[in-house]
């Protein structure tokens, strides 16, 4: 009896075949030794479509800043957010004074955080009381290095109405405090 299909002449394995199979599957070994996948990490990948964001700045609303202000409420003048600490996460810088009708009432500057779980900031730190008469006229971050612009007065015969001393500030966080230096070009106005 025949077969209903013939036999083929590449259907009969020889030793070549055999061969032949044997450095295909060699070479497919040494390659894959060559090259390897990149290595596992434990963090999941984010999500193409969810973009990570930052941790927002505090807001200054809802507070309570350590100025007595009497009847009249506290005003933040400026303010400027950047990380401080290093810990990735922004603080805000505030200067602050009462809302006084007449005169130049003083500033206090103050820095703000928030944790992840909190409604409103805290202040964390004084940089500048109220008591010293002192009034900002600018206030920025860069590099992690507070930036204030600082009127003040002389003496205290010297009117509230017209400071006589401008001064350069900056404040860096080091060794768990805001330590302050004063840039060369303190001087009077």
């Amino acid at each position: 009896m025949q077969p209903a299909v013939p036999e083929l002449a590449h259907t009969h394995t020889r030793p070549i075949h055999w061969l032949a199979t044997a450095t295909a599957v060699a070479g497919v070994v040494a390659l894959s030794s060559v090259l390897q996948p990149h290595p596992a990490t434990a963090a999941q990948p984010t999500a193409p479509d969810t973009p990570t964001t930052p941790a927002a700045a505090p807001a200054t609303t809802g507070v309570d800043f350590p100025i007595d202000c009497g009847p009249v409420k506290a005003l933040v003048q400026k303010q400027a957010s950047g990380d401080l600490d290093g810990d990735g996460r922004p603080e805000t810088v505030a200067a602050v004074h009462c809302d006084a009708p007449m005169g130049t009432p003083p500033d206090g500057v103050y820095v703000l955080t928030q944790a992840a779980d909190a409604t409103h900031a805290r202040v964390v730190a004084t940089l500048v009381d109220p008591q010293t008469r002192t009034t900002v006229t600018s206030l920025s971050i860069t590099d992690g290095t507070v930036l204030a612009t600082l009127l003040g007065y002389s003496s205290a015969d010297v009117p509230s109405c017209c400071p006589d001393v401008k001064d350069s500030a900056k404040w860096q966080w080091k060794d768990n405090t805001f330590v302050r230096t004063t840039p060369s070009g303190t001087h009077s106005v």
